[in-house]
Protein backbone atom coordinates (compact mmCIF):
# COMPACT_ATOMS: atom_id res chain seq x y z
CA UNK A 1 0.00 0.00 0.00
CA UNK A 2 1.68 3.58 -0.80
CA UNK A 3 2.05 5.65 1.83
CA UNK A 4 -0.26 8.76 1.98
CA UNK A 5 0.37 12.23 0.75
CA UNK A 6 1.38 14.23 3.74
CA UNK A 7 0.21 17.18 1.94
CA UNK A 8 -3.46 15.77 2.50
CA UNK A 9 -2.51 15.82 6.26
CA UNK A 10 -4.66 18.62 8.44
CA UNK A 11 -2.45 20.99 7.88
CA UNK A 12 0.38 22.26 10.73
CA UNK A 13 2.55 25.15 11.04
CA UNK A 14 5.49 22.80 10.77
CA UNK A 15 3.95 21.02 7.71
CA UNK A 16 3.28 24.26 6.09
CA UNK A 17 7.07 25.69 6.65
CA UNK A 18 8.40 23.00 5.50
CA UNK A 19 6.57 23.08 2.27
CA UNK A 20 7.28 27.08 1.98
CA UNK A 21 10.85 26.67 2.23
CA UNK A 22 11.78 23.39 0.68
CA UNK A 23 8.76 21.81 -1.63
CA UNK A 24 10.21 23.58 -4.63
CA UNK A 25 13.72 22.15 -4.86
CA UNK A 26 15.55 18.80 -4.72
CA UNK A 27 15.75 18.14 -0.73
CA UNK A 28 14.99 15.04 1.80
CA UNK A 29 13.35 16.49 4.52
CA UNK A 30 12.73 13.45 7.25
CA UNK A 31 12.10 12.99 11.08
CA UNK A 32 12.51 9.53 13.22
CA UNK A 33 12.36 8.89 16.54
CA UNK A 34 15.03 9.45 19.06
CA UNK A 35 15.64 5.89 20.26
CA UNK A 36 19.41 5.87 21.15
CA UNK A 37 21.96 7.61 23.26
CA UNK A 38 24.14 7.78 19.83
CA UNK A 39 21.76 9.80 17.84
CA UNK A 40 23.71 8.89 14.66
CA UNK A 41 22.05 5.28 14.60
CA UNK A 42 18.73 7.01 14.40
CA UNK A 43 20.12 9.23 11.75
CA UNK A 44 21.33 6.24 9.99
CA UNK A 45 17.95 4.68 10.15
CA UNK A 46 16.06 7.93 8.61
CA UNK A 47 18.76 7.73 5.72
CA UNK A 48 17.46 4.42 5.10
CA UNK A 49 14.02 5.55 5.65
CA UNK A 50 13.51 2.51 7.96
CA UNK A 51 11.60 4.86 10.46
CA UNK A 52 8.17 6.59 9.98
CA UNK A 53 7.80 10.57 11.53
CA UNK A 54 6.71 10.07 15.14
CA UNK A 55 3.72 12.58 14.49
CA UNK A 56 2.58 11.38 10.95
CA UNK A 57 3.89 15.22 9.99
CA UNK A 58 5.15 16.19 5.94
CA UNK A 59 8.11 14.15 5.19
CA UNK A 60 9.71 15.21 1.97
CA UNK A 61 11.28 12.51 0.08
CA UNK A 62 11.34 13.00 -3.91
CA UNK A 63 13.08 9.40 -4.28
CA UNK A 64 10.73 7.17 -2.34
CA UNK A 65 9.42 5.76 -5.22
CA UNK A 66 12.61 6.28 -7.70
CA UNK A 67 13.11 2.77 -9.31
CA UNK A 68 16.65 3.33 -8.26
CA UNK A 69 15.75 2.04 -4.96
CA UNK A 70 15.20 -1.27 -6.40
CA UNK A 71 19.21 -0.96 -6.80
CA UNK A 72 20.62 1.21 -3.86
CA UNK A 73 17.54 1.44 -1.00
CA UNK A 74 18.89 4.26 0.41
CA UNK A 75 19.23 6.37 -2.64
CA UNK A 76 20.10 8.68 -2.85
CA UNK A 77 22.18 8.25 0.26
CA UNK A 78 24.97 5.75 0.81
CA UNK A 79 25.85 6.89 4.26
CA UNK A 80 28.84 5.65 6.32
CA UNK A 81 28.16 3.26 9.09
CA UNK A 82 26.23 4.78 12.05
CA UNK A 83 29.87 4.37 13.90
CA UNK A 84 31.49 6.43 11.15
CA UNK A 85 28.62 9.03 10.79
CA UNK A 86 28.98 11.63 13.31
CA UNK A 87 33.14 11.91 12.62
CA UNK A 88 31.45 13.66 8.96
CA UNK A 89 29.44 16.43 10.46
CA UNK A 90 30.29 19.91 12.45
CA UNK A 91 28.24 20.95 15.30
CA UNK A 92 26.22 23.87 14.26
CA UNK A 93 24.69 26.80 16.06
CA UNK A 94 20.99 26.36 16.03
CA UNK A 95 20.94 30.08 14.48
CA UNK A 96 23.76 29.02 11.84
CA UNK A 97 21.80 25.68 11.32
CA UNK A 98 18.53 27.88 10.52
CA UNK A 99 20.53 29.53 7.88
CA UNK A 100 21.77 26.79 6.64
CA UNK A 101 18.26 25.58 5.77
CA UNK A 102 17.15 29.05 4.42
CA UNK A 103 19.75 28.62 1.61
CA UNK A 104 18.34 24.79 0.64
CA UNK A 105 15.51 26.86 -0.70
CA UNK A 106 18.04 28.20 -3.22
CA UNK A 107 18.39 26.08 -6.55
CA UNK A 108 22.53 24.92 -7.01
CA UNK A 109 23.03 26.10 -11.00
CA UNK A 110 22.34 29.68 -12.06
CA UNK A 111 20.39 30.58 -8.86
CA UNK A 112 19.19 34.06 -9.77
CA UNK A 113 18.19 35.27 -6.18
CA UNK A 114 20.15 33.83 -3.43
CA UNK A 115 18.19 33.86 -0.01
CA UNK A 116 20.79 36.46 1.46
CA UNK A 117 19.65 38.96 -1.14
CA UNK A 118 15.99 38.12 -1.17
CA UNK A 119 13.28 40.68 0.37
CA UNK A 120 11.78 37.45 1.64
CA UNK A 121 14.74 36.48 3.70
CA UNK A 122 13.40 37.10 7.39
CA UNK A 123 9.95 34.89 6.72
CA UNK A 124 12.49 32.30 4.77
CA UNK A 125 14.57 32.74 8.22
CA UNK A 126 11.42 31.93 10.40
CA UNK A 127 10.29 29.47 8.49
CA UNK A 128 13.53 27.59 9.16
CA UNK A 129 13.47 28.20 12.75
CA UNK A 130 9.94 26.50 13.01
CA UNK A 131 11.61 23.59 11.52
CA UNK A 132 14.66 23.41 13.86
CA UNK A 133 11.76 24.25 16.77
CA UNK A 134 10.56 21.07 16.68
CA UNK A 135 13.07 19.63 17.99
CA UNK A 136 12.32 21.62 21.57
CA UNK A 137 14.70 24.59 22.83
CA UNK A 138 18.00 22.24 23.82
CA UNK A 139 18.01 20.97 19.89
CA UNK A 140 21.60 20.14 19.22
CA UNK A 141 22.84 20.55 15.28
CA UNK A 142 25.51 19.16 13.07
CA UNK A 143 25.99 19.64 8.99
CA UNK A 144 28.34 18.13 6.60
CA UNK A 145 29.28 21.43 5.60
CA UNK A 146 33.43 21.49 5.74
CA UNK A 147 32.72 25.78 6.36
CA UNK A 148 31.42 24.37 10.03
CA UNK A 149 34.77 22.44 10.88
CA UNK A 150 36.30 23.73 14.24
CA UNK A 151 33.68 27.12 13.06
CA UNK A 152 29.57 25.87 14.88
CA UNK A 153 28.76 29.86 14.48
CA UNK A 154 29.45 29.55 10.51
CA UNK A 155 27.31 31.80 8.00
CA UNK A 156 25.92 29.50 5.25
CA UNK A 157 23.56 31.88 4.59
CA UNK A 158 26.45 34.35 3.37
CA UNK A 159 28.14 31.81 1.58
CA UNK A 160 25.03 30.40 -0.86
CA UNK A 161 23.96 27.00 -1.48
CA UNK A 162 26.41 26.74 -4.42
CA UNK A 163 29.01 28.42 -2.02
CA UNK A 164 29.51 25.79 0.38
CA UNK A 165 31.81 22.54 0.09
CA UNK A 166 30.28 19.09 2.14
CA UNK A 167 31.44 16.06 3.28
CA UNK A 168 29.56 13.32 0.81
CA UNK A 169 26.91 11.42 2.24
CA UNK A 170 25.26 11.10 -1.64
CA UNK A 171 26.19 7.80 -3.24
CA UNK A 172 28.51 7.92 -6.25
CA UNK A 173 27.05 5.44 -8.37
CA UNK A 174 25.35 6.32 -11.63
CA UNK A 175 21.46 5.20 -11.72
CA UNK A 176 18.43 5.99 -13.73
CA UNK A 177 20.40 8.71 -15.85
CA UNK A 178 20.59 10.96 -13.00
CA UNK A 179 24.25 12.53 -11.60
CA UNK A 180 24.58 13.96 -8.21
CA UNK A 181 26.59 16.97 -7.39
CA UNK A 182 26.81 19.29 -4.58
CA UNK A 183 24.77 18.10 -0.94
CA UNK A 184 24.32 19.83 1.51
CA UNK A 185 22.48 18.36 5.25
CA UNK A 186 21.60 19.56 8.20
CA UNK A 187 20.69 17.19 11.41
CA UNK A 188 18.65 18.38 14.27
CA UNK A 189 18.63 16.16 17.42
CA UNK A 190 15.77 16.52 19.66
CA UNK A 191 15.20 14.72 23.01
CA UNK A 192 12.46 12.58 21.83
CA UNK A 193 13.37 12.93 17.81
CA UNK A 194 16.19 13.75 15.27
CA UNK A 195 15.34 15.17 11.95
CA UNK A 196 17.33 15.14 8.39
CA UNK A 197 17.10 18.09 5.55
CA UNK A 198 19.64 17.18 2.95
CA UNK A 199 19.70 19.53 -0.43
CA UNK A 200 21.17 17.86 -3.15
CA UNK A 201 22.01 18.96 -6.69
CA UNK A 202 20.74 16.71 -9.57
CA UNK A 203 21.68 17.09 -13.25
Amino acid sequence: MPPPDERALPEVPWNAAALRLLDDTYVFAATGPRRHEEWAYDVHALLHRAVDDPRGWLRLDPDRSNDARHTLPSYPFEPPDPADLAALLHPLEPAAAAGALAVMAEEWQAEPAPVRTRPDRAALLADARTLLGRYGPGVRCWTNARAAAGNPSADLLAAGLRGTSSHRFLTTAYLRGLDLGDELGVVAVGDDEVGVFWAIEGY
